[in-house]
């Protein structure tokens, strides 16, 4: 079932997780929802959400936060290319915490902060 008073802030990542592994349960799509074609879906729902802001100037782009329309139409496009992530993880039986946390400890070695 979903809730619609979660936050991120009391969301577990194997929750939403779930949400999106019950959702494409009760549609029966795991034979669709292989790698290939959901990294497919991720990269079409990522062109979706660049149209969000195409053509805009920084400023203009920044200030689609403050207009509730283009916010909330923005954050489908985002919710839609996280779902596809999670649906990735789910069907690639990948840990997100502990590979994004070994991404970042890379990132840090590869890009060190500079001191300022």
């Amino acid at each position: 079932m979903v809730d619609l008073n979660s936050s991120d802030e009391t969301t577990s990542v194997q929750s939403i997780r779930d949400l999106v592994e019950q959702f494409v349960a009760d549609r029966n799509w795991h034979s669709f929802h292989n790698p290939k074609n959901l990294a497919m879906s991720l990269g079409i729902e990522t062109g979706e959400l660049m149209e969000h802001f195409q053509w805009l100037t920084l400023e203009e782009a920044a200030a689609v936060k403050e207009d509730a329309a283009k916010k909330h139409a923005a954050g489908e496009e985002v919710a839609d290319c996280l779902a596809y992530i999670l649906a990735i993880a789910n069907a690639m039986d990948l840990d997100l915490s502990s590979t994004l946390a070994a991404k970042m400890i890379r990132n840090v070695e590869k890009y060190p902060a500079q001191d300022q």
